[in-house]
């Protein structure tokens, strides 16, 4: 461990996207418009499931905890990324930075078994459908996803227990938008080696069982499909492509950024933007885009919202 004079931080410095003004506010533009269209999407989905009595199923109610996570994962970034880029002095404070990586580590391994728990609704509803309504109750549902977010509160206290007492001498330039653990180690003054190790271990366990887990279920998912009939095939098939488009989108990224490194600086931005910015927004895009009853209860929405309007004149 390095031996030098030691301090405590009060702030980090987030280098952030771009330095130009010009870019800046280009993607100032940008990223408003894509927050808010997280925002309003995955608030659209919710209310949607929730007031929509032909989607209270099991698989919609997990799906309305995903656009739930979604929105959060999001917010936890994005609109400091967005302040930012009106600032000149792209600062955060010690609290702010510890805060941003609790969240994001506790939303993000919370989503990643919350997508295993989706995939075995998947699993449950295709290949053993006769006894899907007993076994996917709303009771069940309900404990799994109490399960998702447990695993996430744990995984991400084991990553800030670590970091708060990571001594610190030197610089306090975190190059990126966000503080995120590998940032911040990078900071310390001691040998990281160590605790990189640690950190891409702690974030393996969560990441590469839930992965795996994935492709199993969509594998015997897939192979059921095989022997359907045309029309359930068509319609599981579907919808198991657009959940496996969500997996792919979400998890890719994150295990380049967490569980295997490529150390790339340019390229472990686009991935941090990606993760934290363009997956809420793919989500909500891809599932409604893709699920004819979420279709259909949008009309029924919209339509609801007409009539009403109707009857006050």
């Amino acid at each position: 461990m390095y031996k030098g004079n030691q301090s405590v931080v009060a702030e980090f410095v987030l280098l952030g996207l771009a330095h130009s003004q010009s870019t800046q506010f280009l993607l100032f533009m940008m990223f408003v418009l894509l927050y808010l269209l997280i925002v309003s999407g995955n608030i659209v989905i919710v209310i949607l499931i929730t007031t929509d009595p032909h989607l209270h199923s099991p698989m919609y109610f997990l799906l309305a905890n995903l656009s739930f996570i979604d929105m959060w994962l999001s917010s936890v970034t994005t609109p400091k990324m967005i302040t930012d880029f009106l600032r000149e002095n792209k600062t955060i404070s010690f609290s702010g930075c510890m805060s941003q990586v609790f969240f994001l580590h506790c939303i993000g391994a919370g989503e990643a078994v919350l997508l295993v728990v989706m995939a075995y609704d998947r699993y449950m509803a295709i290949c053993k459908p006769l006894h899907y309504f007993t076994i996917m109750n709303l009771k069940r549902c309900s404990v799994l996803v109490l399960t998702s977010w447990t695993t996430g509160f744990i995984h991400a206290m084991s990553h800030l227990v670590v970091i708060v007492e990571l001594p610190s001498c030197g610089p306090k330039e975190i190059d990126s938008f966000f503080c995120d653990m590998p940032l911040i180690i990078k900071l310390a003054c001691m040998d990281s080696h160590d605790l990189d190790i640690l950190m891409n271990a702690d974030c393996g366990v969560v990441g590469i069982p839930c992965f795996i887990l994935l492709l199993i279920s969509y594998t015997y998912i897939l192979r059921t499909v095989r022997k359907s009939t045309k029309a359930g095939a068509s319609k599981a098939l579907s919808t198991c492509t657009a959940h496996i488009t969500v997996v792919m989108i979400f998890f890719v990224p994150s295990i380049f950024i967490y569980v295997w490194p490529l150390n790339i600086t340019w390229l472990d931005k686009f991935f941090a933007v990606f993760y934290s910015v363009f997956t809420p927004f793919l989500n909500p895009a891809i599932y409604t885009m893709r699920n004819k009853e979420m279709k259909n209860a949008m009309k029924r929405l919209i339509n609801n919202y007409l009539d009403s309007k109707d009857n006050l004149y």
